[in-house]
């Protein structure tokens, strides 16, 4: 069971957008920061465990070319090996700074070049997988880039090409995490990165020197707007509600969960546990235990606790800590974060 605690004020409310809200845990200084966006701008906020707020920054967008400000589209904290990164996507670029928020240490521009006159042009899902960074497009397109140790000499070292349509979100896990849920003759085929998009599709790679695609999942109709990838499982949750569970080296279909009313907004895991957090549209969000059986591998799923928003459509939900002893949710037109912790 969870309870709510000291919420946290917001500037503005959060954007009507998937994902809105990003969460780093910091336990040596005992923060957390959050990330939320709204318009051209993105607020950080750094809170002590009561929730009591200590600092905030306002990032904006930069401009690049075009006659109107910019929209952010995510925010989110990138942990790489040996340093973090904040990454901001927009209609004009992507942005990358120090993970405070302090520094910019890198600009991409978005090349319109190859959109329609009636295509929006914009990226939007972001991951980190080792040493690289991993941003989607709205062509289909996913940028990856090679982050040094430190520095700003930051290099876009392959764009690949898996869909068709929108990227909606990336979700990656270490390969390590992987080894002991498979069979040495497998491990070869370890999956750590899937990207999802607006048909429903999910592509499944192998990221290295250079990425492999190992599988595609077909999507049915409905857009696929946040996945998490779990020892070798991923979590998608769709327009419909339904969050599904693949083998991510196969494809296979796992299990299928009605878990929502209405379209899912934004999907969490917390590692340590394997606890899944499902946020809808529905006012509703859900955590989920996975695990694996024993004896045939299979997933298992079991339904821990459902909580209400009253009155909200919810844009952005995440755990704060690796556990899952807590989670964070915005909403649109909702000016603070709401905070809830295990009893």
């Amino acid at each position: 069971m969870f309870r709510r605690e000291r919420s946290i004020p917001l500037r503005g409310s959060a954007a009507a957008l998937c994902n809105n809200l990003s969460v780093l845990q910091l336990p040596v200084r005992n923060l957390t920061h959050f990330g939320v966006v709204h318009g051209p701008s993105a607020q950080l906020l750094s809170a002590a465990p009561e929730g009591v707020p200590l600092a905030q920054r306002q990032l904006q967008a930069k401009e690049g070319a075009g006659v109107s400000p910019p929209l952010i589209t995510q925010v989110h904290w990138c942990v790489l090996p040996f340093r973090v990164l904040l990454v901001l996507t927009s209609h004009r670029g992507i942005q990358m700074y120090e993970s405070d928020g302090s520094v910019m240490v890198y600009w991409h521009a978005l090349d319109a070049g190859d959109a329609s006159l009636v295509q929006a042009v914009f990226a939007r899902g972001i991951a980190a997988s080792g040493h690289f960074i991993c941003v989607g497009m709205w062509s289909g397109r996913v940028l990856v880039f090679d982050i040094p140790a430190k520095g700003s000499n930051i290099v876009l070292s392959e764009e690949l090409a898996g869909h068709q349509t929108p990227v909606t979100d990336i979700a990656t896990e270490p390969a390590q995490g992987q080894l002991d849920c498979k069979p040495l003759e497998n491990r070869d085929c370890i999956a750590d990165v899937v990207t999802a998009d607006d048909s429903g599709l999910l592509c499944v790679w192998r990221s290295g020197p250079e990425f492999k695609l190992l599988t595609r999942i077909p999507g049915f109709g409905v857009p696929c707007p946040s996945v998490q990838l779990w020892q070798g499982t991923i979590a998608a949750g769709y327009g419909n509600g339904q969050v599904r569970l693949y083998e991510a080296s196969t494809g296979t279909l796992h299990v299928q969960i009605d878990a929502h009313a209405r379209a899912i907004c934004a999907l969490d895991l917390a590692p340590e546990v394997g606890k899944l957090l499902s946020a809808a549209e529905d006012t509703f969000v859900h955590i989920w235990k996975l695990s694996r059986s024993p004896e045939g591998g299979y997933v298992e799923v079991e339904h821990c606790h459902g909580e209400c928003v009253p009155d909200t459509q919810v844009c952005g939900a995440r755990f704060c800590d690796p556990s899952g002893s807590s989670f964070a949710v915005t909403g649109y037109d909702l000016a603070e974060i709401l905070r809830f912790s295990s009893m």
